[in-house]
């Protein structure tokens, strides 16, 4: 073990050294009591320190608390608190006051607000919306904590300017638009939650009992919360949850790290040279692994590796082979040398392309036999992680049971679904196939098979671009469904697989594409070609030709050159075709007409 690490310390330090992070978690706690026009609040404040002291217990980066906020506080608080969330993985909002509902939008009320006339609320309050979009950048988890469906004391003071604007009593239904996103609510909205009378509400009981379980899935804590404030109110008071999570477990705690054992650490130090090898790709590193792992699933791998390598360097001197008999035979046959010594080179030319061909199929079997076995390796990974995270999920069953022992019924999120509530912990070992959809459009696209980004949306143009891997990558997935196989596959692929497309009027430049740009007096044609543009030769008109044509050879038609001469000849009344004085009967047949000259009836 100790040479293998000294031989493989450099690369280790390149390759796949990176720095740790952890995630980092935010939170913003807000507790209105103390309003200037409106009775004492007094749990607001003890609700908020209590869920303060629980989250920083909980090891939050940052716990912002504040206390009894007016309208321009708020407001700097709000701002303040997105430059935080703008970091993070988990983002939190607390709050604990006064709230109310106008025409289906939710308020939170700092302690300055009047609220005379309903439309004050949209210049003293902020709307729950206000809240979410200050919250939005977080990158995995947002979550928003209302517990303000109190009475509102403001309503019955309220002056309407409109009729029709309602404003009842809770808080209104809310749905988020953006994903990862939990908004909960004390009370069922359009109910009222209760104080209780001890220190802390039945809400803020019971959430700090249980929101900050280790590795318990918030949507089974908030089930347990729902479960405890219904024991506690009689039924009285209904907690509801908004929003929706992936299929993995989401905890506002991660859950507490499983001691491995040496046997899984023996592994992963194999699995972790294997792959360190792998990454060099060369006979050295492959040999000195397997000097130091003759044996076993992973050294027969490595000699398949080895195999592969020697079935390339075969191909290339072959090909080399190949190409100086070609240049051997070339040499001959324009020399003049005897026909004896041309066939001679002819038939060594024919044997170097044949061992040529031989080696480059050796190639290809070796690479595939490579890279099946690589993907059985992932697969048996894939199985072993099922296995240590159903078994861990186990463990974190057993301190459940126990906290919830004493009520037997199952936590759900709404009453209609007690009864099928699914069991998260064993959700979270199978990847939703809209991940791996996305995961394959990111695959796909690093390749160069996709050009559209990835959102896990498998359609037309997915499974057009799965195809052209197939072609390309010379392998046979199902293109109607993306498969944690075909993802494997893909990301063997370490250079681009599809060739670059461009639309028209651009071209291939490496790995992007760039504007065709033509030269003056030329212009882009229909196969993205720059032509050059032709000049229109002048045409002389007819009149011009006419003109300059004597007049003997023009060709009139007689006929009309008869019409149009009757015609001018009628320029006046009593007047024949002949420009003669007509007689009285004449002119009573009307022959200083057109039509009466032409029917050949006056002279």
């Amino acid at each position: 073990m100790k040479f293998w690490r000294e031989f493989f310390l450099l690369a280790a330090v390149l390759l796949v050294c990176q720095p740790a992070s952890a995630e980092k978690r935010v939170a913003l706690v807000v507790g209105n009591s103390h309003y200037k026009n409106a009775a004492l609040l007094p749990n607001p404040a003890n609700d908020a320190a209590a869920f303060s002291a629980t989250l920083k217990g909980a090891g939050f980066d940052v716990v912002e608390s504040r206390l009894d906020l007016s309208a321009a506080e708020m407001r700097k608080v709000l701002r303040d608190f997105a430059d935080q969330a703008r970091d993070s993985e988990m983002a939190v909002v607390y709050y604990a006051g006064h709230g109310i509902e106008i025409d289906g939008t939710n308020y939170l009320i700092p302690t300055d607000a009047r609220l005379e006339r309903d439309t004050d609320i949209y210049d003293e309050a902020f709307s729950l919306d206000r809240v979410l979009l200050a919250i939005e950048p977080a990158r995995q988890l947002r979550l928003v904590i209302v517990d303000a469906c109190r009475n509102n004391p403001f309503a019955e003071t309220m002056k309407r300017t409109v009729t029709s604007r309602t404003v009842t009593r809770g808080l209104a239904r809310i749905e988020p638009t953006t994903t990862n996103t939990l908004v909960a609510f004390a009370a069922k909205a359009g109910l009222t939650a209760l104080d209780g009378n001890s220190k802390n509400s039945p809400y803020a009981t019971a959430l700090v009992k249980h929101i900050a379980t280790p590795g318990l899935d918030l949507r089974r804590a908030f089930g347990f919360i729902r479960d405890d404030v219904l024991q506690a109110t009689g039924n009285r008071q209904e907690p509801y949850l908004y929003g929706s999570l992936g299929g993995a477990d989401v905890a506002l705690v991660p859950a507490k790290p499983v001691a491995s054992t040496p046997t899984a650490n023996a592994q992963s130090d194999l699995r972790r040279d294997y792959e360190l090898a792998l990454q060099l790709g060369n006979a050295d590193a492959l040999n000195a692994f397997l000097a130091q792992y003759p044996d076993g699933y992973y050294a027969s791998l490595a000699k398949l590796q080895l195999a592969k390598l020697a079935a390339e360097q075969t191909r290339l001197a072959a090909t080399e082979k190949a190409r100086l008999a070609e240049q051997e035979r070339a040499r001959l046959s324009s020399g003049g040398v005897q026909s004896r010594e041309q066939g001679k080179a002819a038939a060594e030319a024919k044997a170097a392309e044949a061992v040529r061909v031989a080696a480059e199929k050796a190639k290809q079997e070796g690479e595939e036999q490579a890279a099946n076995a690589e993907l059985q390796r992932v697969e048996i990974e894939k199985a072993k992680q099922v296995a240590q995270d159903q078994a861990a999920a186990a463990e974190q069953k057993q301190p459940e049971a126990e906290m919830s022992a004493p009520d037997t019924k199952v936590a759900a999120v709404t009453p209609a679904a007690r009864s099928e509530m699914p069991n998260l912990a064993e959700l979270s070992t199978y990847t939703s196939q809209t991940e791996v959809n996305k995961s394959v459009q990111a695959e796909l696209r690093r390749v160069g098979c996709l050009g559209a980004e990835p959102d896990g949306n498998w359609n037309t143009t997915s499974q057009r671009s799965l195809t052209l891997f197939n072609r390309y990558a010379k392998t046979k997935f199902d293109t109607k469904l993306a498969s944690t196989n075909a993802l494997d596959a893909i990301k063997l692929k370490t250079a681009r697989v599809c060739p670059m497309v461009c639309e028209h009027g651009y071209k291939a430049d490496s790995d992007r594409c760039i504007k065709i740009t033509c030269a003056t007096g030329s212009f882009l044609n229909d196969d993205n070609e720059c032509e050059k543009r032709r000049e229109k030769q002048s045409v002389a008109k007819r009149d011009r030709l006419e003109r300059k044509r004597p007049l003997e050879a023009r060709h009139v038609p007689q006929a009309k050159q008869a019409i149009a001469g009757r015609s001018q000849t009628q320029t006046g009344a009593g007047l024949g075709s002949k420009g003669q004085p007509l007689t009285g009967m004449e002119r009573e047949r009307g022959c200083n007409s057109y039509s009466a000259i032409m029917s050949g009836v006056c002279p």
